[in-house]
C-alpha cells in the first residue's frame, strides 16, 4: 500500500515547456509591497500535541483542532474556538487506543450553519495497517459534548477511508468527501510504494443530517491518487472539491469536481502540469471560495522541478485561469489557501531542504501580482512537522503548525491583513 509517500528534494529549474506558467514572484503591487508581519500567539493546545487544523465559521469565529498523544497507544482529538476576545478552554471530541494516526491524514472540526459543530477522525476497522474508517460526530454546545460517532461510508470493507473534507451545507446538513479504498479489498499491505497500485482509490461523497441520516451518496471519481489530501469549499453555486487525480498513464495532476444545479458535474483538470509519477507524493491541494470566486493552490513536481501554484476562478470553479507560481525555490508543498476580503488569495506552504525548513505565506492576486513571502516559522521538512494551516478571523489570519519534538507542540501565530479589504 502506498502510504509513506515520497519526499522530494529536486533541483528547482525554471524552464517551462508547452504549458506556459505565469511566474510572477517578482511582480508586486503597491498594496502588497510589504510582507505580512507575523506575531507569535499563545496556543490553546497543551500536552504532546500535533496535526492541527484550522477552519472559519459562518458566524465569525475560527476553530482549532489537534491530536494529543495521551500515552504510547492512546490519542485524543481536542478542539478550541476563538472569537475576537480569545480562545475558549479546550474540549475533548473523542479519544481512543485504536485510532489510525498519520502525519498527512489528520482530523478536522468545522462549524455548521445552525451553530453546531462537526468533527471527523479515523478509527481502525481491522488488523491490516490501512484498514480504517471515518468517524463523524456533532456537537450542539460549542464542543463541550459530542454525539455518538457514525461512519459515512456503508461498504463495510476493512480498507482505507480517509483524507476527509467536511463541508457545511446551506440546508444545515453536513457534506463529507473522502478517499475510499473499497475497491482495494483483499490487496496485501506490503505493496511496494515505488510502484503504482494495481487497483484504484475512489473519491466519494455523502451528506448527513442532524439525526445522522446519510443521503446523496455518490462516487465523484473512480480513480484518484491514493494518499493526497482532499479539500472542499462552498461557493455561490455549491460545493467545489479538489484532489489529486490518477490517470491510466500515472499522471497525477490536480482536478476539481463541483455541484452544478444540485448535481455533480464531471471532474475537470485545474491545470495540466502533466506530472507523471509512479507513486503518491502525499501532497494534496487546497481550495477556498467566497461567492463565485474560487482559488486553488497545489504542489507539483512536473518537469523535474518542484513548485507551488495557485489558480483563480470567477465562475464558481467552472473554469480556471492560468496558474501563477508563487514559491521561491526548494519547496516541499503542503499548501493551504484562503481568500482575503479584496478577493486576493493568501497561500501558505513549506519551503526548505534536508538542512532545514521554513513555513511561508504570500499574497497573490488573480492578475498575477504577488507580494513578498513572509516567514511564519522555521521548522524542518520531516513528515512529523506536518501541514501548516490557516484561517481568517476578522482582520487577522491565524496560523497553526506542529513543532516536532519530545513532546511535540502545536504552535500558533497571527498576521494583520486589514489593508486587504
Amino acid at each position: 500500500m502506498i502510504k509513506l509517500g515520497i519526499v522530494f528534494a529536486l533541483p528547482v529549474v525554471f524552464i517551462f515547456g508547452c504549458n506556459p506558467i505565469r511566474f510572477s514572484v517578482s511582480q508586486t503591487d503597491s498594496a502588497s509591497d510589504q510582507p505580512l508581519v507575523i506575531r507569535a500567539t499563545d496556543s490553546p493546545a497543551t500536552g504532546d500535541s500535533r496535526e492541527p487544523d484550522l477552519s472559519a465559521t459562518a458566524d465569525g469565529r475560527i476553530i482549532l483542532n489537534w491530536v494529543e498523544k495521551l500515552d504510547a497507544k492512546r490519542y485524543a482529538l481536542r478542539v478550541a474556538v476563538r472569537d475576537q476576545t480569545g480562545w475558549t478552554e479546550p474540549h475533548t471530541v473523542a479519544e481512543g487506543d485504536n485510532w489510525f494516526i498519520n502525519w498527512a491524514d489528520f482530523p478536522s472540526v468545522i462549524g455548521l450553519n445552525d451553530g453546531s459543530m462537526a468533527a471527523h477522525w479515523l478509527v481502525k476497522s481491522g488488523s491490516a495497517t490501512y484498514a480504517y474508517n471515518v468517524n463523524i460526530a456533532r456537537s450542539q454546545d460549542g464542543g463541550k459534548t459530542w454525539s455518538e460517532p457514525l461512519v459515512p461510508h456503508l461498504d463495510n470493507t476493512q480498507t482505507e477511508h480517509g483524507f476527509v473534507s467536511l463541508i457545511p451545507l446551506r440546508d444545515g446538513r453536513l457534506g463529507a468527501i473522502w478517499l475510499d479504498g473499497r475497491n482495494m479489498k483483499g490487496m496485501k499491505d506490503d505493496h511496494d510504494e515505488d510502484k503504482p497500485l494495481p487497483v484504484s482509490m475512489t473519491l466519494r461523497y455523502a451528506a448527513i443530517d442532524a439525526n445522522g441520516k446519510i443521503s446523496d451518496e455518490a462516487e465523484l471519481d473512480e480513480r484518484v491518487c491514493e494518499c493526497c489530501q482532499t479539500s472542499a469549499a462552498l461557493s455561490g453555486d455549491g460545493v467545489v472539491a479538489v484532489y489529486r487525480d490518477r490517470s491510466q498513464g500515472e499522471v497525477r495532476d490536480i482536478y476539481s469536481v463541483r455541484q452544478a444545479s444540485g448535481s455533480w458535474a464531471k471532474p475537470q483538470v485545474v491545470y495540466a502540469d502533466n506530472w507523471e509519477i509512479n507513486g503518491c507524493p502525499v501532497n494534496g491541494p487546497s481550495v477556498a471560495a467566497a461567492g463565485r470566486n474560487v482559488a486553488v493552490a497545489w504542489f507539483t513536481g512536473a518537469g523535474s522541478k518542484t513548485s507551488v501554484k495557485v489558480a483563480f476562478s470567477s465562475d464558481a470553479g467552472a473554469t480556471f485561469g492560468d496558474p501563477i507560481q508563487i514559491d521561491d525555490g526548494e519547496t516541499q508543498g503542503r499548501v493551504d489557501v484562503l481568500l482575503l476580503p479584496d478577493s486576493s488569495a493568501l497561500v501558505c506552504w513549506l519551503s526548505g531542504n534536508a538542512e532545514g525548513g521554513t513555513i511561508k505565506a504570500r499574497r497573490v492576486q488573480a492578475n498575477g501580482s504577488v507580494g513578498p513571502a513572509a516567514v511564519i516559522a522555521n521548522t524542518d521538512i520531516s513528515r512529523s512537522s506536518g501541514f501548516p494551516r490557516m484561517a481568517l478571523l476578522g482582520n487577522e489570519v491565524h496560523f497553526a503548525w506542529t513543532e516536532f519534538g519530545k513532546p511535540s507542540k502545536v504552535r500558533t501565530a497571527v498576521a494583520d491583513v486589514s489593508r486587504y479589504k
